[in-house]
């Protein structure tokens, strides 16, 4: 084929796609397939907000908080609060402010890629780089611009509800990104992963004293070949006795142990299941063996949590050890394909609701264009690049073990959500997200929210 008519077949392909990511071309409609919901977008007035991971969680006083991050060297994360009483939006602050480096001209605190955690009427949180340099074909901390100076380094921040104010805690280690944060909160501590070499840090409240307890997955991110490990994405705390959990890319279950103030691997058990697929640890673009999202059940002292790309909800019991693989927890439609889901690295969506037995997973399905699946991104016939992703929300009833699929996702002019990776519960039963949103031509971040309510 020559060149000439390469190019003509590449338009005809991308007005194809174009059209039909405009028309929602989906695959035909099937008897089973579940209803579609509604998603009612927000503006929050913030720009550059670009995609967010996780940075969200709902309090005590029934408001949503959610940062909404940014890759800008200068500008960094916005907080914001949204109010379901009186359906409005509050900005909260801006992270690097809020860290007090404010006119340093330091790499601003472009995002937060963790979940809230309340404690004493304040959410605990951390902070994290969003300005990125490409080096040697690997996404490493941002080279600061002349007159900048590097980034300092995330920090672990406390938001108090009823002041509005901050109070900075402490900041990571060697100028690194909090990747990862949990909270024991009966012991006042903090538990985080830096990034980009995946190292251990505590943080007391009381003492308000920082350790570090070194590397935990080889290199992590910034290592190359036998050195290289994605870094876990969720810590989940048991509050009985203290303990911190996460994994590796190899599939090693670690555990901090808090009367010891040592990490040890888990004997006997690992994260290294058939049905979670096989995976290279050296290799970059996937999350390998290590869960993706992890939330802590209390009455039954497990943590209940998703496999990455496969989908594979699981339930990790410490006491005995064993991780028990109960349900693949993705859409109806990519349970019918048999594939993996589109994002590689699986969803941060998946949270436990008030109720303490449901679970909440925000995941993708296939897509289908002209009866042949579509992965990743397409150009549409403007030109543009965007996500191709087929949103669905998922339930499932742990007493009972039901699943349930309420349907795809979409917002009211026919566009869908892309690049969720993040989930908030209303006290209500309304589930809030962060998704890419294009209005008058213009795309960025923001806050929806999902209108049907999901049945249990």
């Amino acid at each position: 084929m020559t060149d000439a008519a390469k190019g003509q077949e590449f338009q005809r392909l991308t007005v194809w796609v174009g059209l039909a990511l405009i028309g929602c071309v989906c695959g035909p409609i099937r008897a089973d397939d579940p209803a579609r919901l509604t998603a009612r977008t927000y503006n929050s007035g913030f720009d550059l907000a670009h995609d967010t991971y996780n940075g969200m969680g709902t309090g005590s006083d029934g408001r949503i908080y959610y940062v909404l991050s940014s890759e800008s060297y200068q500008t960094g994360a916005q907080m914001y609060c949204y109010d379901p009483a009186a359906d409005s939006i509050r900005h909260v602050g801006d992270l690097t402010e809020a860290c007090g480096e404010k006119g340093l001209r330091t790499i601003a605190q472009g995002k937060s890629h963790v979940n809230f955690v309340e404690h004493e009427g304040r959410l605990y949180f951390a902070t994290h780089v969003g300005y990125y340099s490409i080096i040697d074909g690997m996404e490493k901390i941002g080279i600061p611009p002349a007159g900048y100076k590097p980034y300092p380094g995330g920090h672990f921040l406390a938001h108090d509800m009823a002041s509005g104010t901050f109070e900075e805690l402490a900041v990571a280690p060697r100028g690194e990104g909090i990747l990862t944060m949990g909270m024991d909160t009966r012991r006042g501590r903090l538990y985080g992963l830096t990034w980009p070499t995946g190292r251990f840090i505590r943080y007391d409240l009381a003492g308000r004293r920082l350790r570090d307890l070194g590397l935990t997955a080889k290199l992590g991110e910034d290592g190359k070949g036998q050195d290289y490990r994605t870094i876990c994405r969720s810590l989940v705390v048991d509050p009985g006795d203290g303990s911190a959990y996460f994994t590796t890319g190899d599939g090693d279950i670690l555990r901090y142990r808090y009367d010891r103030d040592a990490i040890e691997k888990v004997a006997d058990e690992d994260m290294k299941k058939d049905y979670f697929g096989l995976y290279d640890p050296t290799s970059a673009g996937h999350m390998g063996y290590n869960w993706r999202q992890t939330v802590w059940h209390g009455d039954q002292k497990a943590v209940y949590g998703v496999h990455g790309n496969s989908g594979y909800l699981f339930r990790f019991d410490p006491a005995v050890p064993r991780v028990e693989v109960l349900e693949r927890l993705t859409s109806l439609p990519s349970k019918r394909s048999g594939m993996f889901d589109q994002f590689s690295y699986g969803y941060l969506g998946f949270a436990l609701g008030p109720d303490g037995r449901t679970l909440y997973y925000l995941t993708g399905g296939p897509v289908y264009v002209d009866g042949k699946r579509v992965r990743g991104k397409a150009s549409t016939a403007m030109g543009e690049s965007k996500g191709i992703e087929n949103l669905h929300l998922i339930t499932y009833d742990i007493p009972s073990g039901k699943y349930t699929d309420h349907g795809a996702i979409f917002f009211a002019n026919g566009d869908r959500p892309a690049y969720v990776n993040s989930i908030a519960i209303g006290k209500d039963g309304t589930v809030y997200t962060l998704s890419r949103i294009t209005e008058n031509g213009r795309t960025r971040t923001d806050l929806i929210a999902i209108e049907k309510k999901p049945k249990s």
